[in-house]
Formats: C-alpha cells, sequence, structure tokens
C-alpha cells in the first residue's frame, strides 16, 4: 500500500507509576491510560501491521535542549523520596503528581519521542506514534505540570533541529488543554509554528491563563508562529473541528511549508471526556491526521497527551494508527456546521492572525476591539445562572454514549488503472478491464452514446463503470483512467453513478472541460470546476464554477482555493465518490496535483477515480503514488495569492456560505447558527 511503515513506539514499564494519595485532581490519569490504548491497536490489528521500535531513555543533554538544569536535578532525587518527600515536592507545581517511579518513565517517554524523530527522519518509517506516559506539553523550563513531567514533543522538536538540521517544525496540538510548556518554549522561534486548540472559556478552564487567548500570537521574530484557537463553550462537534483546520490550520501549515510534523495527540477532545467535555467522535481524528499527512513529505509524529475516557481513548488510538498506516478514513459524521460559539472564535485567531500570513490577509477584522471571544461572556453567565436556578442538571460527559466507530476495512486492491495498449502501469497497480461489458456497452449505446461507433472508446467507458461498480463494493479503493475525451467520460461516470439510489458524486474538474450544469440540478453531484474563465453565473447550489486567473498556475490561490473552498464544500456534501477530472489545459504542476489528489481521498472513503486526457501519460507516475497513499512533495513556502483570485475566493465563499455551513468563518450578524 504505501511506500515504508508506521512506527508503534509503546513500553509497558510507563505504566509502572501511579498516584499514592488522595488528589482529585489527579486521579484521573491512570496506568490505564496506556493498557486499553495499546490493548486496542493489539486486538484491531493495528499493533502487528506497525513496526514496534523500541524505547529509549531520553539523556541529560536531550532533557536539558527544554529544561533547566536545577529542575532536572531536582526531579533525579524524587526516585530515593519518601512518600512525605514526594508530597512535599509535588505542592511545588500545579495538578501533578510524583512517585518513584516517574522520572525513569518520564525518561522513556521523552526518549521515545526521539526515537519516533529518528525512525522518521532517517527514512526507517514514514509516520508514526508513541504512546507515552507521563504526557508532556504542559511542563514548563523549570516546572512539572498538569501531569507532566519533561515536555516530550518541544523536546522532540529541539533534538530534530539540532540533529537532522530542521529548519521548520510543525506542532499541531489537539489536545483540549492548552500546551504551555510548548507556547513558552517556541513563542520566540519562527522556526516553530505551534497551534493548540483548547477549552479555555474565558480563562475560567484550567490551566487559565491569559496567554492562551487567540492574540497571543508569539513574541519578537516568532509573532505569527504561536496559534491559539479558545473554545469558550463545552460540546464542540466534529464540525467545529474540521472548521478549524480548514479556515486556520492548514492554509497557515501550507504557506509556512514544514519539514516535520509533531502532533500532541491528546484526545481529551474526543466525546465522553470528563476533561474535555466535547462531543467529537473518534473517527474525527481519522481526517485530523490524514489532512496532516501531505505535508512535510508525510513525516509525521504523533505523540500521546491526554485521553482519560477508556473508552473514547482506545477509540481514537486506533482511527489515528489506523489513517498513519494508510487506510481510507470513514465517511465524516455528523457535519451540520460550527456552532457560533466556535465561529466566534474562528474569526477571532484569524483576525489576529492576518498581519503574519498571506493567506489570511483576506479575513474578515474584529468589529471593534471589545467585540471578542468574550463578547457574549455576560450573556454565558447569566444564561448559567438562569438554568442553575431552575435546576437544570447538566449531563456528564462520563454518561455521554456514542456508537464504536465504522469498522474501516480497506479493499483488497488500492488503485486499478484503466489504460490504453502501449501504456505501463506503474508499480503497486493492478491494470483494470472489464471482463464482460456486452452489456455495459449496449447500455452506453443506447442511452449515451447513440450515433458512436468507436469500439475502443466504448470499451474504455464500459471498464470505467465496472471499475466504479467495483469500488461501490469496495472492492477496489480508487482508480485512474485515460480516456479520448475527458468531458465524455466525466458524464458517462456521472449518470451511471446517479442511477445508484446512495450514491452521491463530487466531480472536481481542474481545467476548462465541457461541463453541463445539468448534472448537478438534483444535488446528486456537486460540481467544482476550476478554470480562468469566467463562467456564466452558478446555476445552483450544486454546481460552483471557481475562477482563478491562472487557472491552476498559480499554486498559491490554487491551494488556497483547495483547503479553504473545496474541502469544507467535500466534507460537508459527504460524497460516496469523487470524481477528478484533470484537462490538458489545467496549468497544474505535479505536486499541487498530488496535493489535491492525497487531499481528496480523505472523502468518500477513499473510493476516487481520475480521469486525464490521453496523451497525458506522464502525468501517470504521480497521480498513482497519490492514490497508492504516498505523501505528496512539499509545495514549499507559498507567496501570497493574486489579489484578484483572493477578492474572487471570498466573494464566492460569502455568497456559497448560505448553503454551506463549512464554509462560514464569522458569527452571523443576525440569527443564530446551530448551537451546541
Amino acid at each position: 500500500m504505501m511506500k515504508m511503515g508506521t512506527a508503534l513506539i509503546y513500553d509497558e514499564e510507563m505504566t509502572k507509576y501511579k498516584l499514592l494519595w488522595v488528589d482529585p485532581a489527579c486521579k484521573i490519569e491512570v496506568p490505564e491510560r496506556l493498557t486499553v490504548s495499546h490493548e486496542a491497536l493489539i486486538k484491531s490489528g493495528l499493533a502487528d501491521r506497525c513496526v514496534s521500535v523500541p524505547v529509549r531513555q531520553a539523556t541529560d543533554a536531550d532533557i536539558l535542549l527544554v529544561h533547566s538544569e536545577e529542575y532536572l536535578e531536582a526531579v533525579k532525587k524524587t526516585p530515593y523520596m519518601t512518600l512525605e518527600d514526594l508530597k512535599e515536592f509535588t505542592l511545588q507545581y500545579g495538578d501533578v503528581y510524583f512517585h518513584p517511579n516517574i522520572y525513569h518513565c518520564a525518561k522513556l517517554a521523552a526518549g521515545a519521542a526521539l526515537q519516533l524523530v529518528d525512525s522518521v527522519m532517517t527514512g526507517k518509517v514514514r509516520n508514526g506514534m508513541a504512546l507515552v506516559r507521563p504526557p508532556g506539553h504542559h511542563s514548563t523550563r523549570s516546572a512539572a505540570n498538569g501531569f507532566c513531567v519533561f515536555n516530550n514533543v518541544a523536546i522532540a522538536a529541539q533534538y530534530a533541529k539540532q540533529k537532522y538540521g530542521v529548519k521548520r517544525v510543525l506542532i499541531v496540538d489537539w489536545d483540549v488543554h492548552h500546551g504551555q510548556g510548548v507556547q513558552y518554549c517556541f513563542e520566540d522561534d519562527p522556526s516553530v509554528l505551534y497551534f493548540s486548540w483548547h477549552r479555555y472559556e474565558h480563562q475560567k478552564f484550567w490551566p487559565q491563563l491569559r496567554e492562551s487567548d487567540y492574540d497571543n500570537v508569539g513574541k519578537d521574530k516568532g509573532a505569527g508562529f504561536n496559534i491559539n484557537v479558545p473554545w469558550n463553550k463545552v460540546g464542540m462537534k466534529n464540525s467545529d473541528y474540521l472548521s478549524v483546520f480548514c479556515h486556520v490550520l492548514l492554509p497557515v501549515a501550507y504557506e509556512f511549508s514544514p519539514d516535520l510534523v509533531l502532533v500532541c495527540a491528546g484526545f481529551d477532545s474526543a466525546i465522553g471526556d470528563p476533561e474535555g467535555e466535547m462531543r467529537a467522535s473518534p473517527d474525527i481524528f481519522a481526517h485530523l491526521t490524514h489532512l496532516l499527512m501531505n505535508l512535510a513529505g508525510g513525516k509525521l509524529c504523533a505523540v500521546l497527551e491526554g485521553g482519560y475516557n477508556l473508552t473514547s481513548l482506545p477509540q481514537s488510538v486506533c482511527q489515528t494508527v489506523q489513517t498513519l498506516l494508510g487506510d481510507p478514513a470513514p465517511r465524516p459524521a455528523n457535519l451540520n456546521g460550527p456552532c457560533e460559539s466556535a465561529l466566534e472564535s474562528l474569526h477571532c485567531s484569524r483576525s489576529a492572525h492576518r498581519p503574519y500570513w498571506s493567506c489570511l490577509k483576506h479575513a474578515a477584522e474584529l468589529p471593534t476591539s471589545d467585540v471578542s471571544t468574550k463578547r457574549s461572556k455576560l450573556e454565558e453567565e447569566e444564561e448559567e445562572e438562569e438554568r442553575l436556578e431552575e435546576g437544570e442538571e447538566k449531563k456528564s460527559a462520563e454518561e455521554e454514549v456514542w456508537p464504536e466507530p465504522p469498522k474501516r476495512v480497506a479493499p483488497p486492491v488500492r488503485t486499478a488503472l484503466v489504460l490504453p495498449n502501449g501504456v505501463a502501469c506503474p508499480d503497486g497497480c493492478t491494470r483494470f478491464s472489464s471482463p464482460d461489458d456486452s452489456v455495459i456497452v449496449s447500455k452506453l449505446k443506447k442511452n449515451l452514446l447513440k450515433d458512436s461507433d468507436d469500439s475502443d472508446a466504448l470499451t474504455t467507458l464500459a471498464s470505467l463503470i465496472a471499475l466504479i461498480e467495483k469500488m461501490e463494493k469496495n472492492e477496489i479503493c480508487n482508480g485512474l483512467a485515460l480516456v479520448h475525451d475527458v468531458s465524455m467520460a466525466m458524464m458517462c461516470v456521472v449518470q451511471h453513478a446517479a442511477t445508484a439510489l446512495s450514491n452521491r458524486v463530487l466531480v472536481v474538474c481542474v481545467g476548462d472541460a465541457a461541463v453541463s450544469s445539468h448534472c448537478a440540478e438534483d444535488g446528486k453531484t456537486l460540481l467544482v470546476q476550476f478554470s480562468n474563465k469566467q463562467s456564466e453565473e452558478q446555476k445552483c447550489k450544486y454546481h460552483i464554477p471557481v475562477c482563478l486567473k491562472k487557472s491552476g498556475g498559480d499554486v498559491s490561490g490554487f491551494t488556497q482555493a483547495v483547503l479553504g473552498l473545496l474541502l469544507p464544500l467535500g466534507y460537508e456534501y459527504d460524497p460516496s465518490l469523487v470524481l477528478l477530472v484533470r484537462t490538458p489545459d489545467s496549468g497544474l504542476c505535479d505536486a499541487v496535483w498530488q496535493q489535491l489528489t492525497g487531499l481528496l481521498q480523505g472523502l468518500a472513503q477513499g473510493h476516487t477515480l481520475v480521469l486525464m486526457q490521453e496523451g497525458e501519460g506522464a502525468c501517470v507516475g504521480p497521480t498513482t503514488s497519490s492514490l497508492l497513499g504516498d505523501a505528496a512533495p512539499s509545495l514549499g513556502k507559498l507567496h501570497a495569492p493574486l489579489p484578484e483570485d483572493v477578492e474572487a475566493l471570498e466573494r464566492l465563499r460569502h455568497r456559497l456560505q448560505g448553503d454551506w455551513k463549512l464554509l462560514q468563518t464569522t458569527a452571523p450578524e443576525t440569527g443564530r447558527v446551530d448551537e451546541h
């Protein structure tokens, strides 16, 4: 399937410490967090598919990349302390506990993160996950904090820069708490882009820091390289998480162009967690992981942080690892648009970073200095008081019930190709032709090609139909076809797919192919066409012409359109098939085309069919590489897109956001968006 493998790093030794006294704040941090996660990977067969990498202890030199010598020396004494000494030592710090074995475990946790970086940077594996304990992202230079002793991911970032000369590191912290330790470590460092969303509630939620708000963007040379998205309400769902990825994280990450992606993979942001009280289902982590996997040439290291519900934690870990292994993501669930509070946070973060990133130059400004995520604070407090007065009981997060994530079955054939004679089939792919296409051919002649006697064209189209039917049965994941006429082939596929009641087709056409908008009128097809021709007015909700001055020739403008327009549309539409069409005049370079192909495979359980014109044989290799699951080449640091393209995209997004909720980036002036 994918070249190289996925590392899994785990050592039972890290379960061998626990809380030795009564502390309500710390009682949820238990050894079972690690064991249930690892057992779930074994039971699902995912562990066997990973490359097992042994843990090593971090050295003093490793730890001193981030922490002070005084702090390290103090922690070194904990194995020799009595219970009373440990209690007293713990009192110096916030919401953490010590144990005679925790120093040993903390060295293993940091060392596991470094082993993962070594494995990925030396090319032994493509990506991986380290299941570690204690977590790390709260610990600061001279203090333990929030269950964290050494800052595993911060140490890993500094180590990667020092040992491998990595120029730019992206750290994505999807834990439900703010990783203040990571922020403090890199707030003046433009070589590390740190992104965190976190439960904040106007500074009422731990760690209750003013520095966790959206307007803390970094300092000095690091200004703009610290992105905080504060959640000011609980109950955030899949739509809220995906909106922030599409409209904040991904555009900035692509402009930044990291050489390595590190994930502070805390799963207390999943449903049922007593700390987070959020409502995102575990399978959303499959999509978040997928959306990061084409950055940095696929070099992605996920390191466990929080996660305290012993059901949603292992489910979320499995979803993440299965995506790292290259299995198709499940169909996204419950994407009914972001809530108003999430839109306010999104708006604030985008506005705060306008001065620093060209992809956000068009972001809406905050209307006035006092209209921010604090705008409705007073209202919320009044509502809370009213609720308490009425005696309304808040449902405990731990009582949440959610379905088990759907079983993800990778089809036996990953990539099948319909190719003309004489065109070689790339390694890893299967050449496909319909074994008995006489019935399909006669149907095509009757319904679509009444006057055609081109037997080769009919045979090719019949093979396309047979290929789609194999995808519908999940016998083949994705495919590619070189055809004589892409417009005709596209029409043929759309008409066939629309005959099945359950099918919905997302058609993404890059270039000036003739496309009839009639195919989109019944909602069974969503047609998004990128070209440099000003189209006539949009005819219906499901036909979306995107005019870019240079079509695919301007890498920045096209990438911005894909991330901020196409992906939200695709996720909300939730197709069962993605039809990706490239015409000879598309203007796309291979790297951009591969990025597009890779990103779209997060939809429709990976069922993507690529159509290209005969004569585009040189593009077959790069395209099949992406279809097989290889990471797309980096686009490099992106420059500012053409201003007229940005303005055109913004006008289009504003016009569409009434119909497509995931395109919203600001809370509505009137009315209320789906509230939690």
